[in-house]
């Protein structure tokens, strides 16, 4: 298996993917071809509309860069089949944005983390996607009142495909308020004793290949209440 975990494939307020950092040379690479068979894991089962059209922008957006799909299929509550029977099929999955402790459950509902160990193409984590591809995932509160709901769960148990706690949209959320808190400099700070997160802008992503992982592009590191940048656009690091 090989894997992009993005904070996110598109240029943000665009459905066009973002070619930042070498990502859609590196991704047709890892693909070796350009019509793909593709499983497009939703990040709430229910939300049908919302998976239509985050799906269908990012199809268009990967079409033009090149790459065919056929077939494309969508995967939430609207399917029957076992997603084992895609996983043994398809070339490339691509786990979708949204509200990561909704989609966390919804892997958990498929069992997701025990039948994506075996997959052999290339996994696309988007956002949510790449922060539930963790063995521990680290969901910050994002809506509103889950910062001082005393049940809401900050560490979930993830795919296992890496270990890297990644917060993505640092273009964003590096202005973002919740609850009265800012998001990285109070609530994600104070969650990082013992921890280590890293904070991706949109356009930075990890390739994982061959038994390492490489990070590709401007990032910052978040353990025990310390930050610091430790990557640049168009540099590259091992993890």
């Amino acid at each position: 298996m090989k894997y992009f975990l993005t904070s996110s494939a598109s240029i943000p307020e665009s459905y066009k993917v973002n070619s930042a950092n070498g990502f859609i040379e590196n991704l047709k690479n890892a693909l070796g071809k350009t019509t793909i068979k593709t499983l497009y894991i939703s990040s709430d089962p229910d939300a049908y509309e919302l998976t239509d059209d985050f799906s269908s922008y990012t199809k268009l957006g990967f079409e033009e860069v090149g790459l065919h799909f056929d077939p494309f299929i969508i995967f939430d509550h609207r399917q029957t089949v076992n997603v084992q029977e895609y996983l043994n099929e398809v070339d490339l999955v691509i786990l979708s944005g949204g509200h990561v402790p909704t989609q966390n459950q919804f892997f958990q509902e498929i069992q997701l983390a025990e039948k994506i160990q075996t997959f052999k193409g290339v996994v696309i984590g988007i956002s949510a996607g790449t922060m539930n591809a963790a063995e521990t995932v680290y969901a910050h509160p994002e809506l509103e009142g889950e910062s001082i709901n005393p049940d809401y769960q900050r560490f979930l148990i993830g795919l296992r495909l890496t270990t890297k706690q990644v917060i993505p949209h640092y273009n964003f959320l590096k202005h973002e308020y919740l609850d009265g808190k800012h998001v990285i400099k109070e609530i994600a700070t104070e969650d990082s004793m013992n921890q280590e997160f890293y904070i991706f802008p949109d356009g930075t992503y990890i390739y994982g290949h061959d038994g390492m992982e490489e990070l590709y592009g401007e990032a910052y590191l978040l353990k025990d209440k310390i930050f610091k940048k430790i990557n640049t656009n168009d540099q590259i690091i091992s993890l």
